[in-house]
């Protein structure tokens, strides 16, 4: 064991506390001394209170599980909802109301467009996504499935690919930048006359834009341009030239590339998508903030044999058609996602107690960011001078008053001004969803973000009332009136509170990275549904997705929302249970198992074997689907409902577990890493942290995973040391 450091009534331990001293602290005009005696002071403030907001989660499910005993099945609407009114689970509404929120940066208030979500301990990830500003429409097209297969692709660079390529980004910009006559697939020269886009075609005659002002900007000079930049619905676009570039130097105007402006905001993750266990862990996902936020993060990849070094893009440097300079931001926008209320790490005890989790993340993730509003770096995240920090997992508004206490206390504690603190409210709890209203009116000068997530929503939902009875299967859970009237209410509850034009409004996440056709076809619903932003699971979806807030004015969609009266309480509180007219066979019942089990056993066997806390993990059909935990808690907590309610056996899980295991083992015989399940599942720590979940997962705090994943990774720490 390391010698912990003893600060007052605090026990630090070491590495942490020389990260803080050493590398945080310095430059941000904190005092050492006075930060950790108030860092302890707000502990013992506010610890305390974390502690019984916990207790009442737990107080709060014996009485719904009471209720479910005596009320079994779907229940009565008048009488659920007066029940749980009773009890407090539905809040009054508070009176109309708009949010106060100040200093908000363009990209979360009036801009629309896609947003990523990346593990922050994986260094490669986070400068990917905080790079992913700008993409190559043209590379996204070529490597993806937008665009129907060639039957013998070339290695390398393909014309006949290419040739795809450009014919549908030429349909797009016809699409997107009409042009005043003729197609842009007939250019021949792109011009600038009289401060102008001038368009010459194949026909020698000149045009320019059907709507000349979505012209900005050039790079280069007049007479040998590099690109020209348009700008529609918010969104910029580059059409890049390059007589000399293999693509450019066959293209009659010498276009090389289209470059969209992409993901405007990243969420940077300390919470699902990562496996931060103890002190080590997170001084990682500490120091990969710190380069984030003082512009030094940078990593050697190599790739076809050559070393490459990746770090963060500089601001984009153009000339106004007015003939003055301009910039546009390089980079993402950057939020970090502490970690909820749940868990507590003996990286820091007070008086001999672990510490909760997420008020250690918000104290120093904060002390961090604030070398961004010093301009500690030769980048800028926020030129509003604002921290944004997502905060997941609350239940009800007592839960965010709490956090926004906690914002409070850790802006006095580093020297900020109040509400420099922004927060992000992930509406993913049930109580929280019913209750939505409450919540934004109790972060109202804070908030700058709201945003569902089927999943966890999913999981709690389950949890809640897991008594109630037997759940339908994951896919029609998908289709049930509860799930539409929470997407929908979300949407107006966010506007009608006034988040239109201070805050993002957002929908959830594309699972399938591999399948970007179907993104295509399906993820136009968000911005359709008035959301001005969508998780995306790479660089390349998000260009992709950038597409869809060019076809659809968000703005106009949430025109037509600003007077709608909905709160789709009625619909959320159906419980979404078997319906009385779906019967599933027996190969049904066990593929739904056989699905949930494996789904499971992938995800778990490389949190706990490998550290790695989100990645690509191929399904039951080897589809490639994105996986965080989220997606662990729906399925165990699916399986633990089944259990409860006779649909499946114990016997019976245990026999697909098995059966899963050798499947996710020869899932993962091509990597070198990965440590298998069989053929001793009995020695497998994952396998036992798969089967706990599952068989203890009525007993799970509001069916979390974290407490059994952190216990079993810690476990599996040792075992490799020893």
């Amino acid at each position: 064991m390391p010698n912990f450091i003893q600060s007052g009534r605090l026990t630090i331990h070491p590495s942490l506390y020389r990260f803080v001293n050493e590398d945080v602290i310095p430059g941000t005009g904190v005092e050492q001394g006075k930060f950790w005696q108030g860092f302890e002071q707000l502990l013992s403030e506010l610890a305390p209170i974390n502690k019984a907001l916990l207790a009442k989660r737990d107080g709060i499910q014996t009485q719904l599980d009471g209720y479910a005993k005596a009320n079994p099945g779907q229940p009565d609407p008048a009488h659920y909802k007066s029940f749980l009114t009773d009890i407090g689970y539905i809040e009054p509404r508070p009176q109309p109301f708009n949010v106060g929120t100040q200093n908000v940066d363009a990209e979360l208030a009036t801009m629309a467009g896609p947003q990523l979500v990346v593990p922050i301990n994986n260094a490669r990830y986070a400068l990917n996504a905080a790079n992913a500003r700008w993409g190559s429409l043209y590379d996204a097209l070529y490597g993806t499935d937008v665009l129907p297969p060639l039957a013998n692709l070339k290695p390398g660079y393909d014309p006949a690919r290419g040739k795809q390529v450009i014919e549908y980004a030429r349909n797009w910009l016809d699409e997107t930048f009409p042009l005043a006559q003729g197609s842009h697939a007939d250019a021949q020269a792109y011009d600038i006359v009289n401060k102008q886009l001038q368009v010459t075609l194949l026909s020698g005659e000149q045009v320019g834009l059907q709507t000349p002002s979505l012209f900005k900007g050039y790079q280069g000079k007049l007479d040998n341009l590099e690109s020209i930049l348009l700008c529609h619905n918010g969104l910029h676009v580059e059409i890049q030239f390059d007589d000399e570039h293999p693509i450019g130097k066959d293209d009659p105007a010498n276009i090389k590339d289209i470059v969209v402006e992409a993901a405007l905001s990243t969420i940077m993750d300390c919470e699902d998508s990562v496996t931060a266990v103890d002190a080590e862990d997170k001084v990682l996902v500490y120091q990969n903030w710190l380069g984030l936020m003082q512009g030094t993060l940078k990593q050697e990849l190599n790739k076809d044999g050559k070393t490459i070094l990746r770090k963060m893009r500089p601001d984009r440097e153009y000339v106004g058609a007015d003939g003055q300079t301009f910039s546009l931001p390089g980079r993402s926008l950057m939020f970090i996602r502490n970690v909820g209320h749940l868990m507590t790490i003996d990286a820091i005890q007070l008086d001999g107690e672990d510490i909760p989790e997420g008020i250690m993340d918000g104290v120093i993730t904060s002390l961090i960011a604030k070398h961004d509003l010093l301009n500690n770096s030769k980048f800028c995240n926020s030129r509003e001078g604002s921290v944004y920090i997502v905060k997941p997992k609350m239940h009800g508004s007592e839960e965010v008053a709490f956090a926004n206490t906690l914002f409070g206390r850790i802006e006095d504690l580093i020297g900020l001004e109040r509400n420099t603190l922004k927060m992000g409210i992930m509406d993913e709890e049930r109580r929280t969803s019913v209750n939505l209203a409450a919540c934004i009116h109790a972060a109202k000068d804070r908030v700058v973000f709201i945003n569902t997530g089927f999943l966890d929503r999913t999981g709690d939902e389950i949890h809640s009332s897991m008594l109630q009875g037997t759940f339908a299967p994951k896919a029609t859970l998908k289709t049930m009136p509860w799930i539409q009237a929470y997407e929908r209410a979300n949407v107006v509850t966010g506007l009608t509170s006034g988040l239109r034009g201070k805050a993002q409004i957002g929908k959830g996440m594309w699972p399938e990275p591999d399948n970007m056709a179907a993104m295509m076809q399906a993820k136009i619903g968000h911005p359709k549904a008035g959301a001005n932003t969508a998780w995306v699971p790479s660089p390349t979806a998000a260009t992709l997705h950038a597409l869809h807030y060019h076809m659809i004015d968000v703005k106009e969609v949430q025109t037509g929302l600003m007077n709608e009266d909905f709160d789709g309480l009625d619909d959320i509180l159906q419980v979404p249970l078997m319906p009385e007219n779906l019967s599933l066979s027996a190969e049904e019942i066990q593929k739904e198992l056989d699905n949930n089990v494996q789904g499971i056993l992938g995800y778990v066997v490389r949190w706990v074997h490998q550290g790695i806390g989100c990645s690509k993990v191929p399904d039951i059909n080897n589809v490639g689907l994105m996986e965080d935990r989220a997606t662990l808690r729906i399925s165990s907590q699916h399986i633990a409902n089944w259990l409860c309610h006779g649909m499946v056996s114990k016997e019976q899980v245990e026999a697909s577990m098995l059966k899963m295991a050798q499947l996710v083992d020869e899932q993962n015989a091509g990597d070198p890493e990965y440590i298998a399940m069989m053929p001793n599942p009995e020695q497998s720590i994952a396998y036992q942290a798969a089967g706990e979940l599952i068989f203890e997962g009525m007993s799970q705090p509001s069916g979390y995973t974290e407490p059994v994943l952190h216990k079993k990774r810690r476990e599996m720490k040792a075992r490799l040391r020893a």
